[in-house]
């Protein structure tokens, strides 16, 4: 009888996500989907006309907010994630659109489903960081 890792245990979550090229691919279907979905269009028309920055930045911020390595400062140097979005003065309708469509992305991946249920509520805390940055600027 198997038992399902512990999810934010060392690498267990990077680890179930299947690494870098898990991470990637998740990352991928995120943008496909923004790109493509219109009810996504206000959150994707915030990105940079080339996407591929941003999602090398967010696969990379992935790999080592699940426990692998720490990509994202190896190439881009400190994040502060509230304060990188705090330009763009998030309000809870695109905080839920960005956790929509993450969940739609998470959804299409080969993941169990303790692992999509353990990221989605794991991911609202750092979207919940940037509403709390967007909201102070719009106050």
């Amino acid at each position: 009888m198997s038992k399902d890792p512990e999810y934010g245990t060392g690498d267990a979550t990077f680890q179930a996500a299947g690494g870098e090229a898990g991470i990637r691919r998740l990352v991928d279907t995120f943008y496909d989907i923004m790109g493509r979905e219109e009810k996504y269009r206000r959150i994707w028309d915030w990105h940079p006309e080339d996407k591929e920055v941003s999602r090398d930045k967010l696969s990379r911020f992935l790999c080592a907010w699940m426990g692998g390595p720490r990509r994202f400062s190896e190439k881009y140097g400190p994040i502060s994630i509230p304060s990188a979005h705090a330009h763009l003065g998030v309000t809870e309708v695109e905080r839920d659109m960005w956790l929509a469509c993450m969940e739609e992305a998470l959804r299409l991946q080969d993941y169990p489903e303790p692992l999509v249920e353990y990221l989605l509520r794991d991911l609202a805390v750092p979207a919940d960081l940037i509403l709390q940055v967007g909201e102070r600027r719009q106050g």
